[in-house]
């Protein structure tokens, strides 16, 4: 199987755009999606998970590295988008990150987004690696020419 690594990544980009659309959104709460989400964190694949009844709808993909929480990539299902359900997704993982104790690495621009509309969450990144995602952006390291090589290092 052959996998089209430009189309993979206009794809990735499409969907984060569509995401940060969705954050504009406006109605009930700041971070309440319009239905019942019941959040579940899938360990042993390091996503947590947004379900709505028996379906799962959004994840937000993770790592442990250096007793960091690397957030990855967010994705919601395009039937459930602009009902605030990445918002929520977002909100109540830095939310448990934040009871663990533990810092973020942003590489997700999704996440990035939502700390930069909500500030609330910016003590949360880890100043040392916030990721290539974080917000507000950090410049790059001396040396790091390239996203690639900023995303080697936060992943360290």
């Amino acid at each position: 199987m052959t996998i089209n690594l430009e189309a993979e990544a206009a794809n990735r980009e499409e969907n984060n755009a569509a995401l940060i659309a969705a954050l504009n959104v406006t109605g009930l709460s700041e971070v309440e999606s319009s239905w019942e989400l019941d959040v579940i964190n899938d360990a042993e694949r390091g996503r947590w998970i947004a379900v709505l009844g028996a379906e799962a709808i959004a994840e937000l993909t993770y790592r442990f590295v250096g007793g960091r929480v690397v957030l990855l990539t967010t994705w919601v299902d395009p039937a459930y988008r602009h009902n605030r359900v990445a918002t929520e997704l977002i909100a109540r993982v830095l939310k448990e990150i934040r009871e663990s104790g533990k810092k973020i690495t942003v590489i997700c621009p999704v996440v990035g987004e939502f700390i930069a509309r909500n500030p609330e969450y910016l003590d949360l990144i880890d100043k040392v690696r916030p990721g290539v995602g974080a917000y507000p952006q950090h410049a790059p390291a001396e040396g790091d020419r390239d996203g690639l090589a900023a995303f080697e290092k936060d992943m360290t």
